[in-house]
């Protein structure tokens, strides 16, 4: 029998549910737990610099996470320490019920990372480099060719699996990362700014990718990102994070909601009686308010484009001509500046280190 407090660990690699029990006081607990991801009063402190300052959070499993932030913010710190490169200084985080700190090895065994540098190794062809690091955990060969082959129709890289990763574009790069970090059939995969520093082309191609691969209802992704476009496209929930803390956390739709700010239409129409239309909309569900400027009515919904059929069919029921609508919808950026007061600045890629990350300040970083 093991030890009283060890781990027994039976874990086939190419499964996505490692079997892993935790033996406390003689009784096994089960780890088969619907948080993927929990943190706990998470604290970072460099000398008086706190990166991180006391975060909450839990991430189910199966879930497309955003963590939406700028350089500096604490985005890289969370990440370096939930891949055990970095301990906390209080405060605990567990992946699939594991503690970063005190099972650091079982952890790594049951994630997969793409970090912001691009680390595929230039002398190698693609297909080497997935070979050698399915090996790290340990595959049968045909395993490994298997789930290699696999990954490299995915991607889109199975005509170019044999070349050398030096004649990749970096769209190619950083979808070769990708495959490599779902090699071993992880649990969690943990995306630190994936597209940063891609053309947009390049980054819409990895969208794709990541959109094949969550339709998983195992595998939970981690999304770091200061690319606004990128979290509301992609994610089922997002933070934000300022300043080392979570300022705001929901569904996308959630945020906004959470807001003053409403999506605003702009119809310009001909009517009879400009007073009677305004009092019309203005009584109508989901419409928050409804004034004149001009020629044009100027309405703000909960739902822009839902409410722009009921606003045309009602105007034109009261004899109004509709002759043109725009429709300006909130946005995550409009989340962000609510919650931070000021906008995300979308920054050029430099070169950065995974030990280090993004954006270090010439003594400290987040």
């Amino acid at each position: 029998m093991p030890r009283k407090g060890c781990f027994v660990r039976n874990v086939n690699p190419l499964t996505n549910h490692a079997a892993l029990c935790y033996i406390l006081k003689g009784h096994e607990q089960s780890l088969n737990m619907t948080t993927a991801i929990k943190i706990s009063s998470l604290t970072k402190v460099y000398g008086t610099l706190a990166a991180l300052g006391g975060i909450d959070l839990a991430i189910e499993e199966g879930d497309f996470f955003g963590l939406l932030g700028p350089n500096g913010a604490g985005k890289t710190t969370l990440i370096r320490i939930l891949t055990t490169l970095l301990k906390p200084t209080a405060g605990t985080a567990a992946i699939m019920g594991l503690d970063v700190v005190k099972d650091s090895a079982l952890i790594r065994k049951m994630i997969g990372v793409v970090p912001q540098a691009m680390t595929s190794d230039l002398d190698l062809t693609g297909r080497e480099g997935l070979d050698i690091y399915a090996r790290f955990y340990g595959m049968a060969r045909r395993d490994r060719q298997e789930r290699i082959d696999e990954l490299l129709s995915m991607v889109g890289l199975k005509d170019r699996a044999d070349d050398l990763v030096a004649t990749y574009s970096g769209g190619m790069r950083r979808r070769l990362e990708i495959a490599r970090g779902l090699v071993h059939k992880p649990q969690v995969l943990i995306l630190d700014e994936p597209t940063i520093g891609l053309d947009p082309q390049s980054r819409r191609v990895v969208w794709e990718l990541l959109e094949k691969f969550r339709a998983s209802d195992t595998l939970t992704i981690l999304l770091t990102t200061h690319y606004m476009d990128e979290a509301e496209s992609l994610c089922n929930h997002v933070a934000i994070i300022d300043y080392g803390k979570i300022v705001a956390l929901d569904t996308v739709p959630g945020l906004k909601r959470q807001i003053p700010q409403k999506d605003v239409v702009e119809l310009s129409v001909t009517v009879i009686d400009m007073e009677k239309a305004v009092n019309w909309v203005s009584g109508q569900t989901g419409i928050t308010s409804c004034v004149v400027k001009g020629n044009d009515l100027v309405v703000s919904a909960d739902n822009g484009a839902e409410a722009i059929p009921m606003l045309i069919g009602g105007l034109k029921n009261m004899g109004a001509l509709v002759s043109k609508v725009l429709l300006k919808q909130q946005t995550l950026e409009d989340v962000f500046i609510h919650f931070t007061g000021r906008p995300i600045r979308e920054e050029e890629a430099r070169k950065v280190s995974f030990i280090l990350g993004a954006g270090i300040p010439s003594k400290w970083s987040r």
